[in-house]
């Protein structure tokens, strides 16, 4: 039946370029940002999920910055703990060639009071940032340890947990004291007895700069760590919100063509109407 006052063929027309118009915008959305899920009007659930991802990536490009500050700070006591166990097996050459009569031991005595100093002046200067790890104090503030933000665990919908890495002080500066420690050598008794001395002082420093070694490697490896697991988020992300442009190219060629049709249709139902005026003719 023909109608002048409803025009059902229109009416669907309508409908199918209603859809295709919609449909073309979304795809539109999906070029112009490169996202299927931007917003959460697109997917409430992938939406927040993406987001508390992306805010756990934030806080992992932090825990970078933080673990790039404990290993500089590491590596510099590291670095210095090492040139310190040179001083001391330097010191003990001087010892050694002590031990003999025919030697002047005062002037032994004040090539070892110089690298002494030396070493003194290293362990004061071993610092980064503020922070010390070859001092009593390392921070000034009455510290015996360095606190570097490694990870942030979360388990199921509870608030992540912070998680550090402590590297405490190997206190060189009160273990090692060899102005105080070290007998000052006058002859050969007390060039054997400093011997036995520096022996102590040197398995100390080598101690020292070993665990400094370890808590640098552990460091770095937490750092790599965190480097991947960020490129691994950063990749679910994506997998969840990215928008697959070949598909969205595809789907849009194929959107323009149903418009055009749908155009096309819309305009045979609009003339339909006219068709019933022949009939009065």
């Amino acid at each position: 039946m023909s109608s002048i006052l409803t025009n059902s063929g229109a009416m669907v027309a309508l409908q199918t370029m209603r859809g295709i118009n919609k449909d073309m915008a979304q795809t539109q959305s999906e070029i112009a940002t490169g996202k299927k899920v931007a917003t959460a009007q697109d997917n409430a659930s992938t939406w927040a999920i993406s987001k508390v991802m992306e805010s756990d990536v934030a806080g992992f490009k932090a825990i970078s910055d933080s673990l790039a500050l404990g290993k500089a700070t590491v590596g510099v006591a590291s670095a210095a703990a090492e040139q310190i166990v040179g001083e001391l097996n330097d010191i003990k050459q001087l010892i050694i060639s002590a031990q003999s009569e025919n030697v002047d031991h005062e002037k032994i005595q004040n090539d070892i009071a110089e690298r002494t100093a030396q070493i003194s002046a290293i362990i004061g200067g071993a610092q980064f940032n503020g922070a010390n790890l070859l001092a009593t104090d390392v921070d000034g503030a009455g510290a015996d340890s360095v606190g570097v933000l490694a990870s942030l665990d979360r388990v199921g919908s509870g608030d992540p947990a912070a998680t550090k890495i402590t590297v405490k002080t190997v206190d060189f500066e009160a273990d090692l004291d060899l102005e105080t420690n070290l007998t000052e050598i006058t002859n050969v008794t007390s060039a054997a007895t400093a011997l036995d001395e520096i022996e102590g002082f040197i398995q100390t420093a080598i101690t020292g700069a070993a665990a400094l070694g370890a808590s640098a490697a552990r460091i770095d490896s937490q750092s790599q760590f965190v480097a991947k697991l960020t490129d691994s988020m950063n990749a679910g992300i994506g997998a969840l919100v990215d928008a697959d442009m070949e598909a969205a190219s595809a789907r849009l060629q194929a959107l323009q063509v149903q418009q055009q049709l749908a155009t096309q249709s819309l305009s045979i139902a609009n003339q339909q109407p006219q068709n019933i005026l022949a009939l009065f003719r």
